[in-house]
């Protein structure tokens, strides 16, 4: 039996033309939770929403919400809200009349629809503000506004295009935490599109990730993140290295893989893997180490020392290596500035076996 609020996407496709935009979906997102849709521009998370929305229709396949093919229903029967990324507030009303318009539209009496519009006001902390236009309002208060007007209907899901884009950095981290506390507090089905990885990991009981239409990966934050895929997902996720090479040795549940160079990594085998053979694998930035001296002659990376910034709890230390990608090492801040590098500085990575995170397939782009 389905859930309240969830969301079965069964092969759906959408075509724009010539242009696919969205390939071959199929994604189960359950009822209650909170779901981030991330992935570069033009990947086809917006396009994927408005389906679910009803503002695009699939051009093959079916949505299933709470178990009701609403495929082609029209989108105020649906039970979803969709808060927009300008959030398109009505300039001459106030905040009252903005949250109550959706009621009015369905002819709820107005003594009804204002106080319900205020008991809504008052959930995102703006009762107070209810007469006032939204020009007289900041960004984070415009957003909440937004915020209210969608949830007034009472929708089994609630979409949200991009919800923070707009907003400064502080705002940003402010309105996530409430973001969340509000999901949590109404228990409905959150599908939040994004561009911004950190946003997805810390808000998401599952992560999408998309590219060229299709989904790459969808799991938890912490399984996308430590356990990517393939090497664009980790890439794209960041807070990994992809490393390249070939196969040179196997031992049981171990592989000897080399680079160019001459570097060689001992590794965990997730798979039969021939002398050879091209592989990736993923290392995390903060499980390395820069030495000046090699301590071991597995797992090392000569290089260059191309970039440095500190970010406050770590400083990020860029490399020039024999790989084709910047390989970057999250040091610990007291480590670095007991010992501070300098661009142009010829040092050496080196990483413990237990801290290859996944071994990933050798396509180097989206899988597709």
């Amino acid at each position: 039996m389905s859930k309240t609020g969830e969301i079965v996407l069964e092969k759906i496709t959408k075509s724009f033309g010539n242009f696919q935009a969205v390939g071959t979906v199929d994604q189960v997102i359950e009822g209650g939770s909170y779901c981030c849709m991330i992935g570069p521009s033009g990947c086809g998370k917006s396009t994927l929403l408005r389906m679910i929305a009803g503002h695009e229709t699939p051009t093959s396949g079916r949505i299933l919400i709470g178990g009701n093919d609403v495929t082609t229903m029209r989108t105020g029967e649906r039970g979803t809200a969709l808060m927009f990324q300008d959030y398109a507030l009505f300039p001459h009303l106030n905040l009252k009349d903005n949250v109550a318009f959706s009621l009015k539209i369905h002819g709820v009496a107005k003594p009804a629809r204002q106080e319900q519009a205020m008991e809504m006001l008052a959930r995102v902390e703006l009762a107070n503000l209810a007469d006032r236009m939204p020009f007289e309002l900041s960004g984070g208060q415009r957003q909440r506004v937004a915020l209210a007007r969608a949830l007034i209907t009472n929708p089994q899901v609630l979409l949200l295009d991009e919800p923070l884009s707009a907003l400064d950095e502080f705002l940003r981290l402010k309105m996530r935490v409430e973001l969340k506390r509000l999901q949590d507090d109404l228990g409905i089905t959150f599908i939040h599109v994004t561009h911004t990885q950190p946003e997805a990991i810390a808000l998401a009981d599952k992560v999408i990730v998309m590219d060229h239409g299709i989904i790459e990966q969808a799991d938890h934050p912490r399984a996308v993140y430590d356990q990517p895929y393939s090497p664009y997902i980790a890439r794209f996720m960041g807070g990994q290295n992809v490393v390249t090479g070939t196969i040179a040795a196997t031992n049981g549940s171990q592989v000897v893989a080399e680079a160019e160079g001459g570097a060689r990594f001992d590794l965990p085998v997730k798979r039969d893997m021939a002398i050879g053979d091209p592989i990736s694998f993923a290392v995390r930035r903060d499980k390395i180490r820069i030495v000046s001296k090699a301590e071991q002659d597995m797992n090392t990376l000569q290089g260059e020392v191309i970039n440095v910034e500190y970010q406050g709890t770590f400083v990020k230390v860029g490399l020039n290596t024999t790989q084709d990608d910047e390989f970057i090492v999250y040091m610990d801040d007291r480590a670095y500035f007991d010992n501070p590098l300098k661009v142009g500085d010829a040092v050496i990575s080196e990483w413990s076996s237990d801290n290859v995170c996944h071994l990933l397939g050798t396509n180097n782009s989206s899988g597709d």
